[in-house]
């Protein structure tokens, strides 16, 4: 088990993008987050097995997407946290 906070810079705010990452990261099994920051990108939080979060990282990189991906995704940064055990479901915020 493994948890990851991943930084997404784009048009990723207002076109839905964290409703298709929910629905991605509920597929893969993983729990989480993700929620608009107010400088533009989105805040990813992914936890459950390494491999499941990089299948997630991939679609979320994804170019052009092959799962409908809406928005534009222009770069990504992946940070390796602390399993957090409160965690449960995966929400948008």
């Amino acid at each position: 088990m493994e948890r990851a906070t991943i930084f997404v810079r784009g048009r990723v705010q207002g076109v839905g993008f964290r409703w298709w990452t929910r629905a991605r990261a509920l597929e893969l099994g993983l729990v989480g987050f993700a929620r608009n920051l107010a400088d533009g990108r989105v805040e990813v939080c992914a936890q459950g097995p390494r491999a499941d979060i990089e299948r997630l990282e991939d679609l979320i990189r994804e170019q052009p997407s092959t799962t409908g991906r809406p928005g534009r995704v222009e770069s990504s940064a992946t940070q390796w946290r602390e399993v957090d055990g409160r965690l449960t479901g995966f929400g948008e915020r």
